[in-house]
């Protein structure tokens, strides 16, 4: 009698990053209360929310630039933030700080040497990205002459220079024409295609809507709403005013 074959149990797929449970207190008050999330490997994870509602510190929570009072949180199976996992991560802050008497091919030398990049891969790395961002023009222009747009691309490059597993981007649209809007979303897609995960903060709807795979909703340093885009029954624009409004309007019947 032949055997009959049992169909395999599905491996689960781990999170790239995790958080569980996560606040946080600055000057005395609760900014980020109970956080928690899950982002996949692969995934371009939009994290939305109004100005100040705790995406920039949930960011640098994750980062290890801010220690959370209490919660887990996971990066790339480790819970510690050691060299080795910290050359997997890449980021770009919403305000970067550049060092203006740098071209822009200097500043990327200067980031790149930091993963201890061989020299010749570094110099093809940097060649490579300086034309993925558009800045061939001015890569030998000092960063005091770029305009607010150049600095974000430029941002953008040496946030992947080590060719991370994941990268956070906080903003990473913000003060971009639509050409160069249209082409951080194009590379964002492209590191996607790569297999790298991508994290960013934002407030522009229509950018999450159109590249993200999953995103969640964080008001008054509270995840309110945590979903894939395909699940979305209607615009974006829409479910995230409801969202806002019940959370705000809750908060009022408590006050």
């Amino acid at each position: 009698m032949k055997k009959q074959n049992t169909p395999e149990t599905p491996t689960p797929v781990l999170p790239i990053l995790s958080l569980s449970g996560i606040q946080k207190f600055l000057d005395g008050k609760e900014i980020l209360h109970d956080v928690s999330l899950e982002v996949l490997p692969g995934e371009i994870f939009g994290f939305l929310g109004p100005n100040g509602a705790g995406k920039t510190t949930t960011m640098k929570c994750i980062l290890g630039l801010l220690e959370p009072e209490f919660g887990e949180l996971r990066i790339l199976g480790s819970d510690k933030l050691t060299r080795e996992i910290r050359h997997h991560i890449g980021f770009m802050p919403e305000n970067t700080y550049l060092y203006k008497y740098l071209t822009g091919r200097e500043f990327l030398r200067f980031n790149g040497k930091f993963f201890d990049i061989p020299k010749e891969e570094l110099e093809n790395r940097i060649d490579e990205l300086i034309e993925r961002v558009g800045l061939k023009p001015a890569e030998n222009k000092l960063l005091a002459k770029y305009s607010k747009g150049m600095l974000q691309r430029i941002g953008l490059a040496q946030a992947i220079i080590n060719h991370p597993k994941i990268v956070f981007l906080d903003e990473p649209m913000s003060g971009l024409d639509p050409v160069g809007r249209k082409m951080v979303k194009d590379l964002i897609l492209d590191l996607k295609s790569q297999g790298t995960t991508v994290f960013f903060n934002t407030h522009i709807l229509s950018d999450v809507e159109s590249i993200c795979d999953h995103f969640a909703i964080i008001h008054f340093g509270k995840i309110i709403a945590n979903m894939k885009v395909s699940e979305l029954k209607g615009s974006l624009e829409d479910f995230f005013m409801e969202s806002i409004e019940k959370t705000e309007e809750g908060i009022g019947d408590v006050v």
